[in-house]
């Protein structure tokens, strides 16, 4: 006598799992331009390598003791590989959702998995293992069909978030919206190092257009509630928009190749044949002359990283700060630079919030941050003073000061104000250089001239003379080698050069980063 039954009995449940939501859910899925959810994560994961735990979870249907229908789980989760490195995924099918009848019907919510509380396991699956945490997101919070058929209504506990904040500190989060995310698992979105949201395709919101006609009277398209031109472009919930579901696969793969597993390990090295003595001729004009004309600033990043290792975060938010992730002599760095395209590169509250997540991140995985500097300052104006400026502005250089990691500034233009006194922590060694286009001072010379001259200025025959004649006495002040000589600065450099400094410097920042491993952070107060 053997357990084959049993063992038959084992297949056939996990082939009624298998079915998800049933042939007509699945096909309306694939009608709207989305995969199923074990569809996606065999696209994301290496080929053959997801282990799902919890397959013959569900709920059955039964008659005379046996089992004539079977419904699994809404939440599919389990290990993986990813480019080789063990991952847990979780994710969420909308396929299986409740219907009204609730028969034979999975009695969890698409994202939560209410059967043995299998999303919560997941996370501690990840933080126990110190494996990186990959959501995949289409569904719901609670749903009030539910509440109906339990005949009560249940006290909200969020009983997950001391494990969220802990997996934080340790492992890397990332969050995908794939579809309409509403209640707990839009909170999910926010909860995350790195969330990506679909064109079109996704939404994310507190409570969906239903929730807000009838709440708000506001009738509102799904779109225009919570749409990647709100999230990713917008609010900054979001950091990077895909084109579709397979670019977002394609996202968080390179997102993660650049993080280590976890914080006690260091971030991955990659072999590179990008010459760590490159010398880049452009790089001799990349700054124009004219003080007042921008230039583009991820090519001027593209022209020193290894070639092809740049991976910007959250480019549409925040536009006058660029944060991206790169690598130097194969090894993986945090990227800031200012965009002068944008607000002239001044730090308005959106850019310093952005600045202040994304050193925290660096922070907590141990990527040494190299810093572009061409920072004017802080925002100024009647609508930087409104959105709170100043206040969200000493959040991000408190960041900065916080940050225990190596650290180096390149000035390549301007450094003004309590803004640009923020480029790096100046109570600790940072290793720092300026090109000759660079300059400095308390107070751009144009509107520190005007503000502290203005009764000359105006008092004078011609004003406008006179401020010429003001500022050019402070411009003719501003040599980089004259602040080189008082040793305000360390070095000035010939830009050209900018990549084998750096590549010498990468080796040293990354031995001093063994001592760091596994050192305690705190995430929450960057979310």
């Amino acid at each position: 006598m053997t357990w084959q039954p049993e063992i038959d009995e084992i297949e056939r449940r996990r082939n009624l799992a298998h079915r998800m939501g049933g042939d007509d859910r699945v096909r309306q899925q694939h009608e709207h331009g989305k995969l199923t959810v074990r569809e996606r994560i065999d696209e994301l994961v290496d080929d053959g390598s997801f282990r799902e735990r919890g397959v013959l979870a569900g709920i059955g249907s039964y008659e005379d003791g046996q089992l004539t229908d079977f419904r699994s789980d809404a939440l599919v989760v389990g290990l993986a590989k990813l480019d080789g490195r063990s991952v847990v995924v979780k994710g969420s099918d909308y396929t299986v959702r409740p219907t009204s009848g609730g028969k034979g019907v999975n009695s969890g919510t698409p994202t939560q998995g209410a059967l043995g509380n299998k999303g919560r396991q997941a996370d501690e699956m990840a933080l126990g293992m110190k494996m990186p945490l990959i959501r995949l997101i289409d569904g719901f919070g609670a749903d009030i069909r539910q509440i109906a058929s339990s005949g009560r209504t249940y006290l909200p506990q969020n009983k997950t978030w001391a494990t969220l904040i802990e997996m934080m500190n340790q492992v890397p989060v990332v969050s995908a919206a794939l579809g309409s995310v509403a209640g707990l698992p839009a909170a999910e979105i926010a909860g995350a190092h790195f969330a990506v949201m679909i064109k079109e395709n996704s939404q994310v919101f507190a409570a969906g257009p239903p929730v807000v006609s009838r709440a708000l009277g506001d009738n509102i398209h799904k779109e225009e509630l919570g749409g990647y031109r709100v999230h990713a472009r917008g609010s900054g919930l979001v950091d990077n928009e895909a084109e579709d579901e397979a670019d977002a696969f394609r996202i968080i793969r390179t997102f993660l190749s650049y993080l280590p597993s976890n914080v006690f390990t260091l971030p991955p090295t990659q072999v590179t044949n990008d010459s760590a003595g490159r010398r880049e001729e452009e790089l001799l004009s990349i700054i124009p002359r004219e003080r007042n004309q921008p230039y583009d600033t991820r090519k001027l990043v593209e022209l020193i990283v290894d070639r092809g290792s740049s991976f910007e975060i959250g480019r549409y938010y925040g536009g006058s700060q660029v944060t991206m992730f790169a690598r130097i002599s194969g090894r993986p760095v945090g990227i800031l630079s200012n965009d002068p395209l944008v607000h002239g590169g001044a730090m308005d509250a959106d850019a310093a919030q952005k600045l202040e997540k994304f050193v925290n991140l660096c922070d907590t995985f141990h990527l040494p941050i190299v810093n572009f500097v061409d920072q004017p300052g802080f925002m100024i104006g009647r609508s930087a003073e409104a959105s709170g400026t100043l206040k969200q502005g000493l959040r991000g250089l408190a960041a900065v000061y916080s940050a225990t990691i190596p650290w180096a500034s390149v000035v390549v233009r301007r450094v003004y104000g309590v803004a640009g006194g923020g480029q790096q922590n100046h109570e600790r060694f940072n290793f720092r250089v300026a090109w000759p286009s660079g300059e400095w001072g308390s107070l751009p010379i144009e509107g520190g001239v005007q503000a502290a001259y203005r009764r000359e200025i105006e008092e004078s025959d011609d004003p406008d003379e006179a401020r010429r004649q003001v500022e050019e006495r402070f411009v003719a002040m501003r040599s980089p080698f004259a602040a080189a000589e008082a040793y305000e600065i360390e070095d000035i450099i010939d830009p050209r050069d900018t990549r084998a400094m750096l590549s010498e410097w990468i080796d040293h920042a990354y031995e001093q980063l063994v001592p760091m491993l596994g050192r305690k952070q705190r995430w929450l107060a960057a979310l």
